[in-house]
């Protein structure tokens, strides 16, 4: 059975965290050392596991591992000198569908009749209960709990005879979000969903094609951006060149998720033809003029509150200041469960500038709330050390909602917003003002000028609900929920 993996407040510090990030090349000699590098460039999308499969004629090679890249594939490893050829696929993870163990890590790669198949994939679908369950019936046997191999499996089964087909007929029965890189006997395949929600750019590193989720890997290589893979495009790259296919047609609307824009993506990526340090400083600029106060300094919590707290500052005229120092040698592993220490929270990752706040008005800018527990600490960590004053500003609307779409929320009922209003969030966080952007706020900050109740720009459904798809597993859940609760009701 697949199972989710809990929200760690304490070991991710209370954000929300992407899934993973992919990257795929062809036609590389040292395709499996430009993965690596690629994947170190991705590493803030996933940091609990890595892999890489290459393709060296017919014969793939794949070595995963749980950790980062840098321990994985760098210094006295030997990992990519095992892994030849001139194609390669890699993956870095945050588990949000299936457990946190080596069998999870991907690419995933399964011997088919078709050929070789490995798969690395961006995304969650949200009906691969309701498909493995069928698949169980019919025979299929799972070697893993990711939802990533339902694809495997469908491709497997499909009646199609080229792997091609048999692979857009298995995309053609799973729903939700997905960014693939699949390398196969034919060749490198990339696709998107029909909505586009997780993001897959397209460049070029001499005559080698790259595929990856941020331009910002292509930086880390040396490669030319190209494009973005589109909304329900696949692209085969082989010996035979580039083939571009929409097996889907253009029936769908794209609603490519926000919140790469807010959090997820790193500032200098570009996204949708856009760079994200630059929508963060206006996200911060629409903060300011929705929520104005009178303050001595805007002050960020690192690093990611960083780029909307320049933009607050430069339109509320109020000095930016560092008045948070952020420790970047605190791993994870060093706050062990039941151990005292873990209680000390923030401090191990941050610490108050007390000699610059002392008796100051403070406005502090992050990026979102989700449980509340580190704006809590946050906030009183800045009071202790002097501040007068404490205004929380959130560079995002109020997270009420899960995503299903690859993202590792926790239950709607653990989401601060989802419980209370604004007013009680404040008291409850101990700020003396809290404050989010609206939603038509971010729209604005984002290009658009208004956010369109009836056909959204984007997916948004962390903040509105506004779910673009069908969520067959999530609706199929709350009807056992019901039917457990009616039961017990009527014993």
């Amino acid at each position: 059975m697949l199972t989710t993996n809990p929200f760690d407040a304490e070991a991710y510090g209370d954000k929300l965290r992407e899934e993973c990030g992919v990257f795929g090349i062809w036609g590389s000699e040292d395709a499996a050392a430009v993965t690596a590098l690629g994947l170190h460039a991705l590493q803030h999308r996933g940091q609990e596991a890595a892999g890489i499969t290459s393709r060296h004629g017919l014969h793939f090679h794949s070595h995963r591992a749980m950790g980062r890249v840098g321990d994985i594939f760098a210094g006295k490893s030997k990992a990519v000198e095992k892994l030849p050829g001139e194609a390669a696929i890699g993956h870095v993870r945050y588990a949000t569908t299936g457990e946190t163990a080596l069998r999870n890590v991907q690419p995933l790669f399964a011997d088919l009749a078709a050929g070789g198949f490995a798969v690395a994939h961006n995304g969650n679908i949200s009906n691969a209960l309701f498909l493995r369950a069928e698949m169980n019936r019919r025979g299929s046997i799972f070697q893993s709990t990711s939802d990533t191999e339902v694809i495997i499996h469908l491709v497997a089964t499909s009646t199609y005879r080229d792997l091609l087909d048999r692979f857009i007929d298995a995309l053609r029965r799973v729903e939700g979000a997905y960014s693939l890189v699949c390398l196969t006997d034919e060749g490198l395949i990339a696709c998107r969903d029909p909505l586009g929600i997780r993001p897959l750019v397209m460049g070029k590193l001499g005559e080698a094609i790259i595929f990856a989720s941020e331009t910002v890997a292509l930086d880390m290589v040396g490669a030319t951006y190209l494009r973005s893979v589109e909304p329900g495009e696949l692209v085969i790259v082989n010996d035979e060149g580039i083939r571009s296919l929409r097996p889907f047609g253009n029936q769908h609307r794209p609603r490519p998720c926000i919140f790469e824009h807010v959090y997820f993506s790193r500032p200098d990526s570009i996204v949708d033809g856009t760079s994200v340090y630059s929508v963060r400083k206006q996200i911060g600029a629409e903060l300011a003029r929705e929520n104005t106060v009178e303050a001595d300094m805007v002050v960020p919590v690192p690093d990611s509150g960083v780029p909307a707290a320049i933009g607050y500052a430069q339109e509320s005229g109020i000095p930016f200041e560092l008045g948070i120092i952020r420790s970047h040698y605190v791993g994870r592993t060093f706050i062990q469960p039941g151990s005292e220490v873990r209680h000390l929270g923030v401090k191990l990752k941050h610490n108050a500038n007390s000699a610059l706040i002392q008796g100051k008005r403070v406005v502090l800018i992050d990026d979102s709330i989700v449980r509340g527990t580190t704006s809590m600490k946050i906030v009183q960590m800045v009071r202790d050390a002097g501040a007068s004053e404490v205004h929380m500003r959130i560079a995002s609307p109020p997270t009420r909602h899960s995503c299903f779409y690859g993202v590792n929320t926790p239950d709607r009922e653990k989401l601060l917003a989802a419980q209370m209003d604004v007013a009680a969030m404040c008291k409850h966080i101990g700020a003396d003002s809290l404050g989010f952007i609206s939603i038509e706020g971010l729209y604005r900050a984002v290009g658009e000028q208004v956010r369109e109740e009836a056909r959204p720009t984007y997916c948004d459904a962390c903040f509105t609900g506004a779910y673009p798809t069908t969520l067959t597993d999530q609706e199929d859940a709350e009807r056992k929920h019901q039917l457990q609760l009616a039961a017990r009701e009527f014993a």
